[in-house]
């Protein structure tokens, strides 16, 4: 039996083909008789447009790139799954592009976003340079930014210096000034922007307490739990070593977890530990975080990005997600001394 076509529904609805077609395609240039005329007959004949006929008279391709650093990544796994979770109640289909070398992202940034690809792009964690933004600008199509901002574009951001200050002020009011910090390499090929931030809140938050900066407390590495647990072990063994490290993922503070237990120290007896992000195995091991709206995150990536590509353009438009900490049990007073008195300075 042959697939029914546009001219069957058309034929059993007693209209013409271009009435089906602006039925199929939303317009408001039909009556609602009609248009009630065509749904049952589709609906009787079980008909389903072809994709790509229907993609050819709109004009679109009905498909949504994502542009991703690093996609196995627990934090960036979350953010896809709130773009996911929009694009499945859409018309859309969705195409994921996994970045690991500089020289990808920028094959990617070249190539992608040709309008006869897609219909938007998502660029998540991705900072563009100044060449990236006229590449983007004359593509003329709709780029939504996740986790990184740039004046030219609409953007989903994380506040991440005041996370990076709530997790540094939380390790302070239990007592703590010998606190580490650690994190991914400032890595410059990718220009990723999130522990620059942290490190700002860090920064700031020591200072407003009147301790000082010490360079011997900080360290910085390839994001993995291997690579954590080695930066870790080289932290407690300075002397007069921290008593909190604060890492700037959970997936690092893992690491450190382990390298607490393998040098003897007790988790959070003799070494308090915070990460970020409150990925699900945070839960799990009962880790102290600072919780950011990943998930959200993408949801209100690909939200702003619909309404882009629906819409003329306007100026661009910015969602500033706020941070958590959550309290569990890898954090506690330092118990080898008394908690000294912090004086805070007004900000």
């Amino acid at each position: 039996m042959s697939a029914t076509t546009i001219r069957d529904v058309a034929r059993y609805a007693g209209v013409g083909v271009g009435t089906v077609s602006r039925v199929l395609n939303d317009s408001p240039d039909v009556s609602v008789t009609t248009r009630s005329k065509v749904l049952s007959a589709i609906e009787a004949l079980d008909y389903t447009p072809n994709p790509i006929a229907r993609r050819l008279s709109l004009g679109k391709t009905l498909t949504i790139a994502v542009i991703a650093p690093f996609f196995t990544r627990p934090s960036v796994v979350e953010r896809l799954r709130g773009i996911e979770h929009v694009i499945a109640e859409s018309e859309y289909d969705l195409i994921v592009f996994n970045v690991e070398t500089s020289s990808r992202r920028d094959a990617y940034f070249h190539s992608v976003l040709r309008r006869e690809r897609v219909d938007g792009v998502i660029i998540i964690s991705l900072l563009p340079r100044d060449n990236d933004v006229d590449r983007l600008k004359q593509a003329g199509t709709s780029v939504v930014f996740v986790d990184v901002s740039h004046p030219q574009f609409s953007q989903v951001i994380v506040d991440d210096v005041e996370g990076g200050r709530q997790a540094t002020r939380h390790l302070i009011s239990l007592g703590h000034r010998k606190i580490g910090f650690l994190s991914d390499y400032e890595d410059s090929s990718f220009y990723f922007t999130a522990n620059r931030d942290r490190f700002t809140g860090y920064c700031q938050e020591l200072e407003a307490a009147n301790i000082a900066l010490r360079p011997e407390f900080s360290a910085h590495g390839v994001h993995s739990r291997s690579s954590a647990y080695e930066m870790a072990k080289r932290l407690l063994g300075v002397d007069d070593r921290p008593t909190a490290i604060f890492a700037t993922s959970d997936t690092l503070a893992i690491g450190v977890l382990e390298a607490a237990q393998q040098v003897g120290l007790d988790v959070p007896k003799d070494l308090s530990v915070i990460g970020y992000d409150d990925i699900e195995i945070a839960e799990y091991l009962r880790l102290t975080t600072i919780r950011q709206s990943l998930f959200e995150s993408g949801v209100e990536g690909v939200k702003l990005l619909l309404e882009e590509m629906e819409s003329m353009p306007g100026a661009p438009a910015q969602i500033l997600l706020p941070t958590e900490l959550v309290r569990r049990d890898t954090t506690a007073p330092p118990s080898a001394r008394s908690a000294p008195r912090i004086f805070w300075k007004s900000r």
